[in-house]
Parts: C-alpha cells; sequence; structure tokens
C-alpha cells in the first residue's frame, strides 16, 4: 500500500491514519529511539512515569521499554492504532495504551515525570504556510495541548519534543512564560539534522528565550528575505510537504 496521501490536509484525518494502521506495521517519523537514546537518557530515567503523545505505530515505545523504561502511557487519536499496539505489547507490564485527543487529557493533575512527543506537534502544522506566522486555528490548537501537558507534568517534570523544526522556529511556540518551564535544545541525526527541545517545569526561561517571547508579544517578528534549505530528503516526504 501505497501510504502517502494525494494532500498534506490527509495527515490530520484520523480515517487516514485508521486505514494506514490497519497494515502498515511501524513507521518511525525522525528515525528510531537508537538515534536520540543518548539525548533521552540525559533527562529521563528508567523509573519515571512517561506518557507519550501521538505515538502512532512507532517502535520508540517499545524500544523504550526494552531499554529499561517500564512505566510508560501512550496515547493516540487512532482507535485502531491503540487497539493494534495494545495487542502488540501485552506482554508489557506498566506499558499501556489509550485512544486520547492530546488537548484533552483525561489525567489527573501532575500524574507524570515525563511527557514524549514525536513529530505529533508537526502532524497538526502540515498546512500552515510559513512557520513565521502560524494560523489562528494550529496556534490555538498547539496551546491547548501545551497546555494540558503542562498540567499533567509533575513539578520538576520534563516535556520532550522531538521534531524537524528548527530552534528558529519552534521556540516560537514554546516560549512562554506561562508554561513555568526552561527551554533546552540538542541535535542529532547525520544530513538531515532533527531537534529535541526539553522544557523542564518550575524553571526560568533563559535571558535569551524571555526576550523572545517580549518580542513576539510585542510585533510579531518578519520572516528572513530567503531561507535556505540544505537537508536532504527525509525516508517519507511528509517534513518536505509542509509549507515552509
Amino acid at each position: 500500500m501505497d501510504y502517502l496521501p494525494d494532500d498534506n490536509s490527509r495527515y490530520k484525518d484520523v480515517d487516514y491514519w485508521d486505514q494506514r494502521y490497519e497494515t502498515e506495521r511501524s513507521f518511525d517519523w525522525l528515525g528510531s529511539f537508537s538515534k536520540f537514546q543518548h539525548l533521552l537518557e540525559k533527562h529521563v530515567h528508567k523509573e519515571d512515569s512517561i506518557l507519550i503523545l501521538g505515538c502512532g505505530n512507532s517502535s520508540m515505545s517499545g524500544d523504550m521499554y526494552g531499554a529499561g523504561y517500564r512505566s510508560i502511557t501512550n496515547i493516540d487519536y487512532s482507535s485502531v492504532c491503540v487497539g493494534t499496539m495494545s495487542a502488540r505489547h501485552a506482554g508489557c507490564p506498566g506499558m499501556t495504551w489509550h485512544q486520547m485527543d492530546v488537548r484533552r487529557l483525561s489525567f489527573p493533575d501532575a500524574s507524570f515525570d515525563v511527557v514524549v512527543e514525536k513529530a505529533t506537534l508537526d502532524a497538526i502544522m502540515v498546512e500552515e504556510k510559513t512557520p513565521w506566522e502560524v494560523s489562528p486555528q494550529a496556534a490555538a490548537f498547539i496551546h491547548q495541548a501545551l497546555t494540558e501537558v503542562r498540567r499533567c507534568l509533575k513539578p520538576g517534570g520534563r516535556f520532550v519534543s522531538i521534531t524537524f523544526a528548527s530552534p528558529l522556529f519552534r521556540k516560537r511556540l514554546y516560549a512562554r512564560t506561562e508554561y513555568d518551564w526552561s527551554i533546552k535544545k540538542y541535535g542529532y541525526g547525520e544530513g538531515f539534522e532533527y531537534f529535541v527541545y526539553v522544557m523542564t517545569t518550575g524553571e526560568e526561561l533563559s535571558p535569551e528565550d524571555a526576550a523572545l517571547e517580549k518580542r513576539l508579544l510585542e510585533a510579531p517578528e518578519s520572516p528572513p528575505a530567503t531561507v535556505v534549505a540544505t537537508q536532504t530528503k527525509d525516508e517519507e516526504d511528509f517534513l518536505f510537504r509542509i509549507d515552509c
């Protein structure tokens, strides 16, 4: 089956994912766990309670479990995905799967030490025309999701976001005082660089990130005259079909 949709907007359609998950066994956006394991191990401890947003049929949760992480809650909005992955990992005590919207998490406050998302927020933004001016609809969606993430994190908890988006674009969404977290950025990959952002609750934004928030509140920044792309093509061209 050809899993590439005819239109980018289909990446936001649960029916597309339900159909895809019925036949596709596994796909890992932005590389497998082994590519960024060295970064996660610095911020995610084996005893942490972990929530994976938009888990899909990625091998990441299973690989993390195999690496010694034993408390992993996975959510996805596709019931087909949740059913398939739950059955596949039935022999993994401490691993659970739930159908859920990232904007309306049904967990109590301060439930998790760590929340992880890998390309989930990227998929939400597939129809954006420019990363400099996110549409009000996408901005509201992202803010709802991040507010829920923050609510569900324990004091000192970490939100780990794995994405293709550079700090130039993604920090514009994360650098908000109301989230009450600091931001650290890491990179991995060869040829095509991916990014790992670690937000730690209860820590202040750096002076640089606080200044960015202030500028954005005062007046949106104008895009540069030219954005040069030097990276090579990803395994699936989803990333390059985003209009940015």
